[in-house]
């Protein structure tokens, strides 16, 4: 994922006829944190953990991204997302700059007390290089709003007062905006009936495969079919439910609810097939939501679907993109259809700067604008060009180097 994207950042900025200066800030995070969070385990022993924090470029806004809690976490990753998230900020057009951070630990060997030292204690470690003006952390795998309350009362315990805008993601009764939970997911819902609008494919009725049934695949799957389209498949790790007239996605969440701890795939409402199985069914629209690297110059000839929403970060490798482009496949990169997740991280830390909270429908509301303008935005960047990777990359490029050129960077 790391040299893919350094990689195109290299054509984009070449293409752009920027500044060789504009490549060499852009290649590189401005900060990469290495720290080792300390957890004294139920035992009695304490054990440090590896956490990584990348800061990207905050040339139009303070530094924002996720932390995750995963065994697989490395420094290359948190960097090639830290890039994406500079990205993601400028083709919506938010005044962010992107970061990640993320902690080398399998969250389920930890108890709840575990859980909440390393927390505190991610926070503790970065100290003064974090902050509601510099950087903004949010949830990302593994992590939830739970934990983001941890880290707000940890950073308002170091500082000495309550620093509501710190972070994003938190309780609603501890500043968190309505409608972020659902956010990613209804995000991606708002894009994918622009390309299907863009291919002149009617929404009514129109079958959508998801890999990955999480919190995005969830509220993706809830938002398409308020809009008429039909979830014809879904699948979590443990493999996929296929039904070719459509799936009772009522039936099938409560029956989900009530099943904690079995996979998807057991539900009785279709067939089991394989979790990677899900992107190769009869769609108008499949939505790789679950991991990097699911389409790939191998598999991609078996995708049917003429649109390809990425909702995960990284779901196709460079060449299961050109693959894909080369069969005549509408792929919206998921520095556009995944940003509603960072879009209302946005309009919480706007909330909690002006102690002025709105309801949900009007979180709706303002970000399917936001969505649906840096949709157009691409499309008109892309010309005729059917590559909307490249295009939201120029988008973002364009917008970073004129900032970096007026700040005196460049």
């Amino acid at each position: 994922m790391w040299s893919d994207t350094q990689e195109l950042l290299r054509d984009v900025t070449g293409e752009l006829d920027c500044a060789t200066s504009v490549y060499n800030v852009l290649k590189e995070p401005r900060r990469v944190l290495v720290v080792q969070v300390p957890v004294r385990r139920s035992n009695g022993v304490t054990e440090y953990f590896t956490g990584y924090r990348a800061q990207h470029n905050n040339a139009c806004g303070p530094y924002k991204g996720g932390i995750r809690f995963h065994p697989g976490v490395t420094i290359d990753e948190v960097k090639a997302l830290s890039v994406a998230m500079t990205i993601k900020c400028r083709v919506v057009n938010i005044p962010f700059g992107g970061a990640k951070g993320g902690v080398v630990v399998d969250p389920s060997q930890l108890n709840e007390h575990e859980v909440e030292q390393l927390s505190r204690g991610y926070v503790d470690v970065l100290g003064d290089n974090l902050g509601p003006d510099k950087d903004i952390p949010a949830p990302d795998v593994f992590t939830n709003s739970r934990i983001m309350a941890w880290m707000f009362d940890e950073f308002s315990r170091r500082s000495g007062r309550n620093h509501f805008s710190f972070i994003t993601g938190k309780p609603a009764h501890m500043g968190g905006s309505r409608g972020r939970e659902e956010a990613t997911g209804f995000g991606v819902s708002v894009v994918t009936l622009r390309a299907l609008q863009r291919r002149g494919i009617d929404p009514n009725g129109a079958r959508v495969a998801i890999q990955g049934f999480g919190n995005v695949g969830r509220n993706a799957a809830e938002a398409l079919t308020r809009s008429g389209c039909r979830i014809v498949a879904v699948s979590d790790v443990a493999g996929g439910l296929y039904n070719p007239d459509g799936l009772p996605l009522g039936d099938l969440l409560a029956w989900e609810d009530k099943s904690k701890g079995r996979s998807v795939a057991d539900a009785p409402f279709g067939r089991r097939v394989g979790a990677l199985d899900v992107l190769f069914v009869p769609a108008e629209v499949v939505i790789p939501a679950a991991l990097e690297d699911q389409i790939t110059g191998d598999n991609a000839k078996s995708v049917q679907a003429p649109v390809v929403i990425e909702a995960a970060n990284g779901p196709t490798t460079r060449d299961g993109h050109a693959r894909l482009l080369a069969d005549g496949r509408t792929i919206v990169p998921d520095v556009l259809a995944n940003a509603g997740g960072v879009t209302v991280s946005y309009f919480e830390w706007v909330q909690d700067l002006g102690s002025y909270f709105w309801d949900l429908d009007e979180v709706r509301a303002r970000l399917s604008v936001f969505m649906e303008r840096g949709f157009d935005d691409v499309v008109a960047e892309a010309g005729k060009s059917p590559d909307l990777r490249r295009a939201a990359y120029r988008v973002a490029v364009r917008r970073l180097s004129e900032a970096m050129l007026d700040r005196g960077w460049i």
